[in-house]
Protein backbone atom coordinates (compact mmCIF):
# COMPACT_ATOMS: atom_id res chain seq x y z
CA UNK A 1 0.00 0.00 0.00
CA UNK A 2 2.84 2.39 0.81
CA UNK A 3 4.37 1.67 -2.59
CA UNK A 4 1.18 2.82 -4.31
CA UNK A 5 1.10 6.05 -2.30
CA UNK A 6 4.76 6.76 -3.08
CA UNK A 7 4.17 5.95 -6.75
CA UNK A 8 1.13 8.26 -6.83
CA UNK A 9 3.10 11.10 -5.21
CA UNK A 10 5.99 10.65 -7.66
CA UNK A 11 3.64 10.57 -10.66
CA UNK A 12 1.79 13.63 -9.37
CA UNK A 13 5.10 15.47 -8.98
CA UNK A 14 6.10 14.52 -12.52
CA UNK A 15 2.77 15.78 -13.88
CA UNK A 16 3.18 19.07 -12.02
CA UNK A 17 6.75 19.38 -13.32
CA UNK A 18 5.61 18.71 -16.89
CA UNK A 19 2.87 21.33 -16.57
CA UNK A 20 5.38 23.85 -15.24
CA UNK A 21 7.92 23.17 -18.02
CA UNK A 22 5.40 23.30 -20.86
CA UNK A 23 4.99 27.13 -20.99
CA UNK A 24 8.75 27.63 -20.76
CA UNK A 25 9.37 25.16 -23.57
CA UNK A 26 6.75 26.93 -25.67
CA UNK A 27 8.67 30.22 -25.34
CA UNK A 28 12.03 28.83 -26.48
CA UNK A 29 11.58 29.61 -30.22
CA UNK A 30 10.58 33.19 -29.44
CA UNK A 31 13.53 33.59 -27.12
CA UNK A 32 15.84 32.22 -29.79
CA UNK A 33 14.53 34.74 -32.34
CA UNK A 34 14.96 37.53 -29.81
CA UNK A 35 18.53 36.43 -29.06
CA UNK A 36 19.39 36.39 -32.77
CA UNK A 37 17.87 39.84 -33.22
CA UNK A 38 19.93 41.14 -30.30
CA UNK A 39 23.09 39.67 -31.80
CA UNK A 40 22.34 41.41 -35.10
CA UNK A 41 21.75 44.69 -33.29
CA UNK A 42 25.02 44.25 -31.40
CA UNK A 43 26.87 43.74 -34.68
CA UNK A 44 25.21 46.84 -36.12
CA UNK A 45 26.09 48.83 -33.01
CA UNK A 46 29.73 47.77 -33.23
CA UNK A 47 29.86 48.81 -36.88
CA UNK A 48 28.32 52.17 -36.00
CA UNK A 49 30.82 52.62 -33.16
CA UNK A 50 33.71 51.98 -35.54
CA UNK A 51 32.26 54.45 -38.04
CA UNK A 52 31.79 57.03 -35.30
CA UNK A 53 35.40 56.60 -34.16
CA UNK A 54 36.64 57.08 -37.73
CA UNK A 55 34.46 60.16 -38.09
CA UNK A 56 35.77 61.53 -34.79
CA UNK A 57 39.35 61.05 -35.95
CA UNK A 58 38.55 62.77 -39.23
CA UNK A 59 36.91 65.69 -37.42
CA UNK A 60 39.97 66.10 -35.21
CA UNK A 61 42.23 66.10 -38.25
CA UNK A 62 40.05 68.71 -39.93
CA UNK A 63 40.12 70.79 -36.76
CA UNK A 64 43.91 70.73 -36.78
CA UNK A 65 43.98 71.73 -40.44
CA UNK A 66 41.56 74.58 -39.76
CA UNK A 67 43.73 75.83 -36.89
CA UNK A 68 46.82 75.68 -39.10
CA UNK A 69 45.03 77.56 -41.86
CA UNK A 70 43.88 80.18 -39.34
CA UNK A 71 47.45 80.64 -38.15
CA UNK A 72 48.67 81.05 -41.74
CA UNK A 73 45.96 83.63 -42.45
CA UNK A 74 46.97 85.53 -39.33
CA UNK A 75 50.62 85.39 -40.41
CA UNK A 76 49.79 86.64 -43.93
CA UNK A 77 47.72 89.49 -42.48
CA UNK A 78 50.53 90.42 -40.13
CA UNK A 79 53.01 90.53 -43.01
CA UNK A 80 50.69 92.76 -45.06
CA UNK A 81 50.23 95.12 -42.16
CA UNK A 82 53.98 95.91 -41.96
Amino acid sequence: MVKWIVLAVVLFALVVLALAVRPVAARVPGLRRAALALQRRQTDAEALRETAEALQARAEALQQRAELAQERVALIRAKRGK
